[in-house]
């Protein structure tokens, strides 16, 4: 069954969704994208949601040819279109349709398109296994707080994870983690997680911003700095955050354990809080 698409104002099945190969996102990557959870048929962690797709479009001088009341619409409409219960909407705008010079173009329309797709995230199948990572180096741009669909520097490190035999890989700059190559990265030590301070070198995850509020409540220590994968490798318990697994517990990084090589006590009690307050946004 075909599954039916937003792109430029309509609702329309996939296979009907055309856009021209003089898109600037076609011929430059020049867009921004966000994926969304869905639970219980609800778009859920809406406010941190928006306020990164609009810091990505401001800093490369893009504006939404919808209001936040209508894009909330346009997804919902998208859900119930397509019975989704479970699993994320995909959305991207690029600057829209123009002859193919470098400099933006004047008075171009943007191309605003959205799907979704069905998922298991509430009782994700390795959220009691665990996961396995390997290092990689990363090669990307220096903006990388900017959620561009320019994503070749990922795509070469998923394909060296998916050689590999990993799930994910965390990418490695001047000696420490940066993050993973489409997750947000922590490690546990004594109770304490560690996780990079935000800054142009990585994405301002939205899981990440929601498990600061978790932690901060149920008065749980956090650490904002830089860490190597050998001190990854030392931790008690590691993790990784995204927007359709949650949280996902590391048990082995380079080919190495990570503490008892098995999902640790303090990831599996905060994937279980963030659980509950997807739940509680979902049912609200």
């Amino acid at each position: 069954m075909s599954s039916i698409v937003f792109l430029n104002g309509d609702f329309c099945k996939e296979e009907d969704a055309k856009v021209s190969i003089f898109d600037r996102g076609y011929l430059f990557g020049d867009g921004i994208y966000e994926v969304v959870p869905v639970i219980n048929g609800k778009v859920i962690d809406k406010a941190p949601f928006f306020e990164r797709f609009e810091g990505s479009m401001s800093k490369i001088g893009l504006k939404a040819p919808f209001c936040k009341t209508e894009i909330i619409t346009i997804l919902d409409t998208l859900i119930a279109k397509n019975d989704i219960v479970e699993g994320g909407i995909y959305m991207q705008v690029t600057r829209g349709v123009a002859p193919r010079e470098f400099y933006f173009p004047e008075n171009t329309p943007t191309t605003f398109m959205a799907f979704t797709f069905k998922k298991e995230v509430i009782n994700h199948p390795l959220a009691e296994i665990g996961v396995k990572v390997v290092s990689c180096a990363d090669i990307r741009w220096k903006r990388r707080d900017i959620k561009s669909i320019s994503l070749l520097g990922q795509v070469l490190a998923k394909e060296e994870v998916h050689q590999k035999g990993a799930y994910e890989g965390w990418m490695v700059e001047d000696g420490f983690v940066t993050e993973g190559t489409s997750s947000a990265a922590f490690i546990i030590k004594n109770g304490v997680i560690i996780t990079r301070p935000l800054s142009h070198a990585i994405l301002p995850s939205i899981r990440r911003k929601v498990l600061m509020e978790i932690t901060h409540t149920h008065g749980i220590k956090v650490e904002e700095r830089l860490f190597s994968i050998e001190e990854a490798l030392n931790a008690d318990e590691a993790f990784m955050a995204s927007a359709t697994v949650f949280l996902l517990p590391i048990i082995e990084i380079d080919g190495k354990p990570i503490g008892s090589g098995k999902p640790g006590e303090m990831v599996k009690k905060l994937r279980a809080l963030y659980v509950e307050a997807a739940l509680k946004e979902a049912n609200a």
